[in-house]
């Protein structure tokens, strides 16, 4: 059963020099009940924005969004009737300090549902007991922690009796030790069959919860997919770097009196910085080899090291444009021995630009 129909949203911000930002850009999905659908990918590419246009807080600058076959964004449709539909928790929790637990929780079913204040705070109770916060319900928000301000943030949103609810990063102004105890709580509501929306950053949460990954990227929905595939056989390349955590450092050998030690000292950092300054000494060998020995005459010459935090797997590699067959097939094999007997392995490739030859290191 299909609950929500996205349609062609956009997004667009006006900042105050009068210069325009598009955040999303032709947004188009479904989302059925009983999906857990967690939205991953770098920051400031319309993650947040999505939800909260979603939730008609940040309201779209184009586009459709059908709730239950009534298109939300049309003029005259009452927002009060989304809000019971579709609940959202927020990163920074947002309870009224000035309130106990009950208060927080009952106020607004008995403002919106105009239910009585027994039959709220009854329903109150038992949601605190769902969240394991039974014993807080008279205490005040500054009583509590923030993996416990959390549980009753979600508490809340669920004494609305929504048919989805919408998480915009709900672990990220947590302690790491309180992330584990928010998280359960929205695992139990997955195996319950509740439609969420997750913005996260907890890639194994991620995988292990959710029914469908959106992964964004500039704008767009990039890549949608099975945890299965977005982690293990992601299409694209943004996609594949993202989820493997690969971080990269790129030279372009455009001449012979490049900066070879300009470069061997930006790798040097690199190597410290993703922990793996082990492996330097080896990197600066073989690019040394490489360029010099192996592929002088190739010009201009890209040189990358990548590291993959997830697969903790570095690399080197050489990508000469315009040609079709490996560079090092016609050279003296003995120029390639110091390499190989420093790397763990060497892919020859081509690429749609020319050819690449990987060190693994």
């Amino acid at each position: 059963m299909i609950m929500i129909t996205i349609k062609h949203l956009t997004k667009t911000f006006t900042n105050p020099d009068g210069s325009k930002l598009q955040v999303l850009k032709d947004i188009n999905c479904e989302i059925s009940k009983g999906e857990v659908i967690s939205i991953i990918g770098p920051s400031g590419t319309g993650k947040s924005t999505l939800l909260r246009a979603i939730n008609v807080m940040d309201p779209p600058t184009s586009g459709e969004i059908i709730v239950d076959g009534e298109n939300i964004l049309a003029k005259g449709y009452p927002l009060n009737k989304l809000r019971q539909k579709v609940g959202m928790v927020f990163q920074s929790f947002n309870l009224f300090d000035h309130l106990s637990i009950l208060d927080n929780i009952t106020m607004a079913p008995m403002l919106l549902r105009g239910i009585s204040k027994q039959e709220a705070e009854e329903e109150a109770i038992s949601l605190l007991r769902k969240v394991g916060l039974a014993e807080k319900a008279h205490a005040m928000p500054s009583d509590l922690s923030g993996g416990q301000k959390q549980r009753i943030a979600i508490a809340r949103c669920l004494a609305m009796h929504p048919e989805v609810i919408l998480f915009d990063e709900p672990t990220s102004a947590l302690d790491p030790t309180m992330v584990g105890e928010v998280l359960s709580v929205i695992r139990q509501l997955a195996k319950e069959g509740m439609t969420m929306l997750i913005v996260t950053h907890e890639m194994k949460f991620a995988h292990d919860v959710s029914t469908r990954i959106f992964f964004m990227y500039d704008g767009y929905i990039h890549e949608d997919g099975t945890p299965q595939q977005i982690f293990e056989n992601p299409v694209h390349s943004a996609t594949k770097a993202f989820v493997q955590r690969i971080h990269k450092l790129v030279f372009e050998v455009d001449n012979p009196d490049f900066d070879l030690l300009g470069m061997h000292s930006s790798m040097a950092q690199f190597c410290i910085k993703y922990n793996i300054a082990a492996k330097n000494d080896a990197v600066e060998q073989i690019t040394n080899q490489m360029i010099e020995q192996v592929l002088p005459n190739y010009r201009p010459l890209t040189v990358r090291l990548t590291h993959s935090e997830q697969n903790n797997v570095t690399a080197i590699d050489f990508m000469i444009r315009d040609i079709s067959n490996s560079p090092i097939q016609d050279i003296d094999q003995s120029l390639m021995i110091p390499v190989k007997e420093l790397s763990k392995g060497i892919v020859e490739e081509p690429t749609t630009l020319g050819f690449r030859v990987k060190i693994i290191v």
